[in-house]
């Protein structure tokens, strides 16, 4: 199930139209307009107020930015505004909001291949166990990690997709198709145990009205709310925690549990303990590398795992990796683990069995 909005962007960015730009300096105003009249027959518009319109054939508008990130400096491209329109109409206020870089223009039409993915719905679920620290035998639930599918089938990993979802502006159409994804997964799967999804708070503008389809995918799959648990990801943390802690809010008002992922991985992970107060932590996969043989990474996990304890809070350690990593985490009474040394991430989940 992929975002309504990508098949639309996707036919829109090949339509024929209109770029309107507007340069940084006199320079670069100069400097673009020259050099399109004389490496390319495309038809270039002057405009006060260093503007530029250039007609955009069929299909034509990736060469045309590709001709232009090589005349102008990553600066300016980043500097320079632009608006493109499909057909001949002129720009009116409501096209205001529309406004972006050239160089986010660059990267939506550079970013094919998730466009594609999205406009296919080429998006599927892999789940990775998570087990007990008191019994690594016993599956309590699985993380969904998403996965893309290029033409040929062959699995395009996360770091691929979620790297051009940044660079492009389309964080929000990914993380919002990859949560929907998850749960069809789950449903589909008749998962037991518990269901960790990944968010990315800055994907999500009002969690009312962005949220409200999850709750609805979550409540439709027949999942009991109390089985889910959101995680936020280190690398996605909003800088606003205001806009963080109402998401969460969201969350927890319909029902569900919340992790903070990677915790030891940013300097404000301790800061966002008491602040947002998870349900789980789950800590680092690089603190735990190799933590049975390294001293200073044993100091700062077993003191993460003191301060989790005392607080009530449920510890998970990723990443194990090996049989010494999963014995000093065990001996130090962790609650959950996940990692390689236990099982990989896979199409079809584990069954579960009962603690005892």
């Amino acid at each position: 199930m992929s975002c309504p909005d990508c098949p639309a962007l996707a036919a829109f960015l090949q339509e024929p139209g209109r770029l309107f730009l507007w340069l940084p300096t006199p320079h670069t105003h100069q400097k673009l307009w020259r050099a399109l009249e004389a490496k390319t027959e495309v038809p270039v518009q002057v405009l006060e107020d260093l503007g530029l319109v250039v007609a955009i054939a069929q299909g034509a508008l990736k060469k045309t930015l590709e001709t232009m990130a090589d005349i102008l400096s990553q600066e300016e491209i980043r500097a320079s505004r632009a608006l493109f329109l499909a057909g001949d109409r002129d720009p009116c206020w409501q096209d205001c909001a529309r406004v972006e870089s050239l160089l986010q223009l660059f990267h939506r039409t550079q970013a094919e291949l998730l466009l594609e993915v999205l406009k296919e719905n080429r998006l599927t679920t892999y789940f990775q166990p998570i087990v007990g620290g008191w019994d690594p035998t016993c599956v309590v639930g699985h993380e969904a990690l998403v996965r893309g599918l290029d033409k040929e089938g062959k699995v395009i990993g996360p770091g691929l997709l979620f790297a051009m979802a940044r660079e492009a502006q389309l964080l929000y159409h990914l993380d919002l198709a990859a949560r929907r994804t998850a749960i069809a997964a789950a449903a589909q799967h008749r998962l037991q145990g518990d269901l960790f999804i990944n968010f990315s708070p800055t994907a999500i503008y009002d969690p009312a009205f962005c949220l409200r389809s999850t709750v609805w995918a979550i409540s439709r799959a027949g999942i009991p709310p109390q089985r889910v648990v959101f995680e936020v990801n280190e690398s996605d943390r909003s800088p606003d925690l205001d806009h963080l802690q109402r998401i969460l809010r969201f969350y927890r008002q319909a029902g569900f549990r919340v992790a903070l992922d990677d915790l030891g991985a940013g300097y404000g992970s301790l800061n966002l303990l008491h602040q947002v107060q998870p349900d789980l932590i789950k800590l680092d996969r690089e603190l735990i590398r190799g933590v049975d043989r390294d001293p200073y990474k044993a100091v700062i996990a077993e003191k993460l795992l003191e301060l989790a304890q005392k607080l009530g809070i449920t510890t998970l350690a990723e990443g194990i990796e090996t049989a010494g990593e999963l014995q000093w985490v065990r001996d130090r009474g962790v609650d959950l683990v996940q990692g390689f040394f236990i099982a990989r991430p896979q199409p079809v989940p584990l069954g579960l069995r009962p603690r005892g």
